[in-house]
């Protein structure tokens, strides 16, 4: 066995750097070649472009973008070396495939092959070989393949901690490695910036990762499982597998807001992939609404929800974030198509056109969008018209069938059609529009999906794979627009328990409804917060099935005043007490933007910053936000102000209590004046 000792080890690391040192020299020569002569081509062509004809100038251009081409991938391939040269490789294991000599693969984030002798001194973790390292301990192994399972045993299973090119520590047993690891990576502070995992992979999620096969994958997971990390590295391994047919431009990410889309951002590109387009619902709306209509967003929804406790506006939500709903509407959708063609002949001229013949032509073209069938009614009319009378149709006459067709359906616009609904049903109130607001949240995708079934929609068929992130706070109507608008395979992850409206949570089996082809996979163990942290959550909103991480440290702290004023007064200690400390991050997390902006004013300080939904950025420090901005978020301390009685009083407090407490890493403390929450006084 090669490498038996760490000093071997250590002197073995040294070998590989100098290797990659060497390569690095390579690809900077081939950069400067590259550079050189795109410089002189381009001078030639401008020297002589008066002599050169068309075929000459296509010729020279496609050399161009070749050369080009291949010095971005040479920039590129540069860039992964540097960080290789950073840190090597995560971990190593002796495999011994049946009837052969042992293999030891060295892996890391990216592959690495010493190009003098053809032979890979470092494996990418996504590689097929690289699963043994997540799936098995010593003894017995195999992995898969596309020409077939490999069968063999693994002799040897070691883990490493390499930093700036030194190696910290190393870690050999026959036992589950991962978890000495785990410990120690969880311990560490928290950045602004999701770091990657593949050095801690648990086999769980190594599964879900390596996933090749699910038309759609619903990963429901706890609070700090680490399901969008485990989706994001998943779409890294498709991007890996599948090089040939998928890039990152095919990939769409629907993401809460910008704030955790660029927070997230740093993920894909250190596992070497570029960075995957994202946008959130609100603009995917806006699109597919072609910005005809001004409407509320869904965190003003939730905004009214925590200030106003009005319960026409939580009825109005209730409902239409129901399958009882999406069902009306499709009944509705039948009824019309049945009983909105209004009874008409029609005379253009001297001849006459039955209404049965027209009823005929609308019937005849159903697999139209209904709005969309009257322009190809009126052209069969008016052929109709030609084969009776045998001449062709003055403009008057055709201005006369396209105004007579349309009007014979009782509406020509999805907004009447909506309008329309709610009388049909017999409940007008549920509709409420304020045209100087624009319409609420729950009424915006219920017009999308009409518009689907009304007018058709362009599919985003360039997307192959969509990333659905906070699948809880979407309704069955959403769910119905995307799997119509989306045909593509779809991750969709998130947690029922991180509702932030109780009005309108989708659990996985209420997606399963939507999708029934769906993989479900639920994520039970929680990584990010110690145990004590997790055990007091636990009294906020309990689930027996979560499994927290055994890493211990501080019990959550409450703290009790007299008033807001003395509350934000020891905030004011708790912070410059995090600044003399290691951590990197901590949130004062509100209920409300209000409460959060008010804070924020009487704590403004240096490294003090105030997220909101206009935030496009996700700093290191003390950030103030709301419950609602901070999902998907960590911070190694967390402070939730104003745990009152009088300010966490309804259900959807509740979720928002939750929230904030899981965000905490390390540390956790809530203030509250006189009496506290009764979600807490248990």
């Amino acid at each position: 066995m090669i490498n038996e000792t760490e000093q071997e080890e250590r002197e073995y690391l040294e070998e590989i750097k100098e290797k990659l040192s060497l390569a690095i020299k390579r690809v900077e020569d081939a950069v400067k070649g590259f550079s050189g002569e795109l410089r002189e081509k381009n001078q030639y062509i401008h020297e002589h472009r008066s002599g050169m004809d068309e075929a000459d100038m296509v010729a020279a251009g496609q050399s161009i973008n070749r050369m080009t081409f291949t010095g971005e991938a040479a920039v590129a391939r540069k860039r992964k070396l540097l960080k290789l040269v950073q840190s090597p490789y995560f971990g190593r294991i002796d495999f011994i495939p049946h009837k052969q000599e042992t293999s030891p693969v060295y892996i890391g984030i990216y592959s690495f092959m010493d190009e003098r002798v053809r032979i890979n001194l470092i494996y990418d973790w996504r590689a097929p070989v690289s699963s043994l390292f997540y799936d098995f301990e010593l003894g017995e192994a195999s992995y898969l393949t596309p020409s077939g399972t490999i069968h063999g045993n693994i002799a040897l299973k070691r883990q490493y901690k390499i930093r700036d090119g030194y190696m910290e520590f190393m870690i050999e047993n026959g036992l589950n490695i991962h978890d000495d690891i785990l410990q120690k990576e969880l311990s560490r502070s928290s950045d602004d910036k999701m770091k990657n995992i593949v050095a801690t992979i648990q086999r769980d999620q190594n599964r879900v990762i390596r996933n090749e096969e699910a038309r759609v994958m619903v990963i429901q997971g706890v609070a700090g499982s680490g399901k969008t990390s485990i989706a994001l590295h998943r779409i890294a391994f498709l991007l890996y597998r599948f090089r040939d047919s998928i890039a990152a431009k095919d990939i769409l990410i629907i993401s809460p807001n910008k704030v955790f889309a660029d927070y997230i951002s740093n993920v894909l590109p250190e596992l070497g992939e570029a960075h995957i387009p994202e946008m959130g619902m609100e603009e995917l709306a806006a699109d597919l609404l072609e910005n005809k209509y001004k409407f509320q967003t869904f965190f003003q929804q939730v905004s009214l929800l925590l200030e106003e406790h009005d319960p026409a506006f939580i009825e109005r939500i209730r409902f239409k974030s129901s399958f009882e709903f999406l069902g009306k509407l499709n009944q509705y959708l039948i009824h019309i198509e049945n009983n909105y063609f209004s009874y008409s002949e029609l005379r253009v001229g001297k001849t006459t056109i039955p209404f049965p013949v027209i009823l005929e032509k609308f019937k005849a073209y159903h697999r139209v969008p209904i709005l969309k069938r009257f322009a190809l009614v009126v052209k069969d009319v008016q052929t109709y018209v030609r084969d009776k009378t045998g001449h062709k149709l003055t403009g008057q006459q055709k201005a006369i069938i396209w105004e007579a067709v349309p009007a014979m359906f009782k509406f020509n616009n999805v907004l009447d059609l909506y309008k329309d609904f709610y009388n049909w049903i017999g409940q007008p109130e549920l509709l409420k529009i304020d045209y100087r607001m624009g319409l609420e949240y729950a009424d915006v995708f219920a017009i999308i999906y009409l518009h689907i079934r009304l007018e058709g929609l362009t599919t985003y068929d360039h997307i192959k794979h969509l990333l659905i992130d906070e699948m809880q706070d979407y309704t069955p109507v959403q769910y119905a627009v995307l799997s119509r608008l989306f045909l593509c395979r779809k991750t969709i992850l998130g947690d029922v328990s991180q509702r932030v409206n109780p009005y309108s949570a989708s659990s996985a089996e209420m997606i399963e409804r939507v999708f029934p082809q769906a993989d479900i996979i639920k994520l039970d163990r929680s990584y990010r917060s110690t145990f004590e942290i997790t055990a007091f959550t636990q009294r906020i909103i309990p689930n027996p099935n979560i499994a927290p991480m055994e890493r211990h440290g501080q019990e959550p702290v409450l703290l009790r005043f007299e008033s807001k004023n003395e509350e934000v007064e020891a905030i004011k200690g708790m912070i410059a007490a995090f600044k003399n400390s290691a951590n990197q991050t901590l949130g004062i997390i509100c209920k409300t933007l209000l409460q959060a902006e008010d804070t924020y004013q009487s704590l403004q300080a240096t490294g003090v910053y105030l997220l909101t939904a206009e935030s496009i950025s996700f700093k290191e420090g003390v950030i103030i936000t709301m419950a609602h901005l901070a999902k998907g978020l960590e911070f190694d301390e967390v402070i939730v102000p104003f745990a009152s009685a009088g300010n966490y009083i309804t259900e959807v407090d509740k979720s928002m209590l939750y929230i904030a407490c899981t965000r905490a890493m390390h540390r956790l403390t809530l203030t509250y004046s006189r009496d506290i929450t009764a979600f807490l006084s248990t």
